[in-house]
């Protein structure tokens, strides 16, 4: 493209100019360069000539929405879903499965270099979904009304405002999923605003409505294997789940230690963990309710925390700054960090390893999340011995 188009059509939103591909983003989005402007474009590939118009414009990068694409990308492939390119569920059904997976480590070696300086060898390749549709047990759906077809639309969030999409069925949700969608689309909520969520049960686990539970059982089975690789060979004795909802991580990794805990702030999760390590016969530990930061100490202090390995599964938003201070001051002997968000697993590792308090050993990329931006990471940290 022409730098006098560039000029011309750089801050101008509505018009249309040729843009080529030459990054993705974290995030999913294409990344190209018009007259010293960052632009983003979504739903292309690296290398691809498209043709877009402009949305949006800042002072340092704008946004544009793909009309076409000029030269395709040998990489790009038909999506699934008749609703992709609207819903903003899905990031990357246009992108072979395999490509996907590469763009996934790229990301997440570039994120943890840039954030925290961690060198792009320690990334394993991605673990792959051995099912890369129909493996969601969870969505939540919304309602919203449409003055336009004076009626409810029933789906979820577009990818390019905060309006429901109305969605008939999801492509990457599990078929029983779908069923239910059904009926709630046959016997719609009273109103707009409301939010749904579906769910299929998980054989031989207690969760509650609302608790958290890892949302592909399809690759669960290896995110188990990494976390209990990394556990058996620190050597540790004794292991604290932190946010452990319904007690997974630590139910899972009890026949490695002599005694484990684990730690959740919402009641009726506590309450299933119990249940669930009842259920499983594993009497080898305890469960607590409350907040990370004003336990962990005393457990640290009677495990040791030389022998005792800490399994970190927080929220997206990540740890707090008092659990990570907290860590770095007691140093239990291993963190096994588990994220579905690269950039803030790359900014609390960085914390972490700040002044050489811990060294990051590797970290285990597993897709959980076929066709979307997002991938789960299993980070293993070790204590460096104290200066």
């Amino acid at each position: 493209m022409a730098d006098s188009e560039n000029n011309a059509c750089a801050s101008a939103v509505g018009r249309k100019l040729v843009a080529r591909i030459h990054d993705i983003a974290f995030g999913g989005e294409g990344v190209a360069r018009v007259d010293g402007l960052v632009l983003f474009v979504p739903f292309v590939l690296m290398g691809e000539e498209v043709e877009v118009e402009i949305t949006d414009v800042k002072k340092k990068f704008a946004r544009a929405r793909l009309l076409r694409v000029l030269k395709a990308s040998p990489e790009r492939v038909m999506p699934q879903c008749r609703y992709f390119g609207d819903c903003g569920g899905c990031q990357y059904q246009h992108i072979d499965y395999a490509a996907q997976l590469r763009l996934k480590h790229k990301q997440i070696a570039d994120l943890l270099q840039r954030i925290g300086g961690f060198a792009g060898s320690a990334i394993e390749p991605v673990v792959p979904c051995p099912q890369q549709y129909g493996y969601r047990n969870r969505i939540m759906v919304r309602s919203q009304w449409d003055k336009f077809k004076n009626g409810l639309n029933i789906g979820f969030i577009r990818y390019d405002s905060r309006l429901v999409l109305d969605v008939e069925e999801c492509k990457i949700a599990e078929p029983e999923l779908n069923k239910q969608l059904g009926r709630v689309r046959a016997n719609p909520p009273a109103k707009g605003g409301l939010k749904v969520v579906l769910r299929v049960a998980v054989e031989g686990w207690d969760v509650p409505r609302d608790s958290f539970f890892q949302n592909n059982l399809f690759l669960l089975p290896k995110l188990v294997e990494a976390v209990r690789e990394r556990v058996r060979d620190s050597g540790v004795r004794h292991l604290v789940d932190a946010y452990c909802g319904v007690g997974f991580f630590a139910i899972e990794l009890g026949d490695l230690v002599e005694s484990f805990a684990g730690i959740e702030m919402d009641q009726s999760a506590i309450k299933a963990a119990r249940r669930n390590a009842a259920n499983r016969q594993r009497a080898n530990g305890e469960f607590r309710a409350g907040d990370v930061s004003d336990i962990l100490p005393a457990l640290l202090d009677r495990f040791s925390a030389n022998t005792t390995a800490v399994v970190l599964d927080p929220p997206r938003v990540g740890c707090s700054p008092v659990s990570l201070g907290l860590l770095r001051q007691m140093r239990p002997a291993q963190i096994i960090y588990i994220s579905c968000h690269p950039a803030t697993l790359a900014r609390d590792l960085n914390v972490l390893c700040d002044e050489e308090v811990y060294e990051l050993v590797n970290v285990i990329p597993l897709d959980m999340f076929p066709q979307t931006q997002h991938v789960e990471c299993v980070a293993d940290l070790r204590a460096r011995p104290a200066l």
